[in-house]
């Protein structure tokens, strides 16, 4: 990774204990079960690899929303045994984050044993990047690592005055996923084409501006495409059948306009799939821009759109997605998003495309579709991802720039 600190530039770590900022937010069942293990899993390399450089490591991590207060459904008591279970290392939980119980735990901890702390956001000073009481969750540390992309759009202060108090880098992890996405729209291999859908303009506003820019064909999908098409004379696109936004009209028409300017090309639908209700398995057909029915929703882009789009696709060196290209909830509204993220696999595997996504919907319409292990780099990360893909700068990734 050039330009940022690693752990690779953190040399010998023998005998020192360091601090790593990890995202466990993990999804939990009533019964405080895990039931998806994948963050988890993808931080167990850079805490691997800490202990292989002999270094002593404590785990920080957020759970849930629980607003300065502590409870126990949103304890990371929960989450321990699947730490130590993925790990293959005995995992010792801290019922808190900072004092005196941490700072002795610490010092009784053998080298083949894990800390797991307190869930950071028991604490108000937390979300405030409060760097007194940074002071204090770093004092038994010698070491600040990152592995938390996820939540690097925060100025908390677990991950950005923590960083500032102690030699610091990012873990395995974030470094990687920086690197993803600084081939995927920083520094692309082109031409480079995006995929952003989702149901509302102004929701993508920041993102869209920002693609028009860098990218040189731009699929716009999802009920956002709806306002675009009314601009475009789509006149039977109305408010009772679609998410159309008519005071995002003249934001549509200078986001073409800008994209023209750029030489981006916008690739919108030229069919959609019309159901009578938004519900799985409704009655449904395929429509052409100016046959579509006053009444009823629109659920998907039809045939005509999808084989554009991989036409297009196929002249493409990358490709960056987010959001799916209808409702990809409701058989057989996934049948859009499936098909051209099957298209995607395929020319990621033949080594001809590399595919880098990101956001909440995203990861699931892939996994849906059954390529989640076939993109070059699927981010787990949702406003953080988002952020980058609008050009903002992350303070918790700008905090390790050499």
């Amino acid at each position: 990774m050039q330009g940022y600190r690693t752990i690779e530039d953190l040399g010998n770590l023998s005998g020192k204990v360091v601090m790593l900022r990890a995202d466990l937010n993990v999804p939990m069942d009533e019964n405080f079960k895990v039931t998806n293990t994948a963050r988890i899993d993808r931080t167990v390399p850079t805490i691997k690899a800490l202990m292989d450089k002999g270094a002593k490591v404590v785990v920080i991590s957020h759970f849930g929303r629980p607003e300065g207060k502590g409870d126990m459904k949103n304890s990371l008591s929960h989450v321990a045994p699947e730490l130590e279970k993925s790990l293959g290392k005995k995992v010792i939980f801290v019922g808190d984050c900072i004092g005196a119980d941490v700072e002795k735990a610490v010092a009784e901890m053998s080298d083949d044993e894990i800390l797991l702390l307190e869930n950071l956001r028991f604490y108000d000073e937390e979300k405030k990047g409060n760097e007194n009481w940074a002071k204090e969750l770093v004092k038994p540390a010698d070491v600040y690592v990152s592995d938390a992309f996820s939540t690097a759009h925060r100025a908390h202060a677990s991950m950005v005055a923590a960083a500032k108090l102690l030699p610091s880098a990012m873990g395995l992890l974030m470094a990687e996923e920086v690197g993803a996405l600084t081939s995927g729209l920083n520094n692309p291999t082109r031409p480079l084409m995006a995929i952003v859908g989702g149901s509302k303009v102004s929701t993508k506003l920041d993102l869209l501006n920002n693609l028009v820019k860098k990218v040189d064909k731009l699929v716009i999908a999802g009920g956002m495409a709806h306002t675009f098409l009314k601009v475009l004379g789509a006149e039977g696109i109305n408010e009772s059948n679609s998410l159309v936004q008519n005071d995002m009209l003249d934001t549509a028409k200078e986001i073409l306009a800008t994209a023209k300017a750029n030489n981006c090309e916008i690739i919108l639908p030229k069919d959609l799939v019309w159901a009578a209700e938004f519900a799985a398995n409704a009655e449904h057909k395929t429509v052409d821009l100016d046959n579509i029915p006053a009444d009823g929703t629109l659920l998907d882009v039809g045939e005509k759109t999808i084989a554009a789009i991989k036409e297009k696709l196929a002249e493409c060196k990358t490709l960056v997605w987010n959001g799916p290209l209808g409702a990809f909830e409701l058989k057989p509204f996934d049948t859009a998003t499936n098909t051209v993220a099957q298209a995607a696999a395929e020319l990621t595997q033949a080594g001809k495309l590399i595919t880098v996504a990101g956001g909440g919907d995203t990861v699931s319409a892939l996994a849906n579709a059954g390529v989640a292990d076939k993109f070059s780099y699927i981010s787990t990360a949702g406003g953080a991802f988002l952020e980058w893909m609008e050009g903002k700068e992350l303070p918790g990734v700008a905090i390790f720039k050499k």
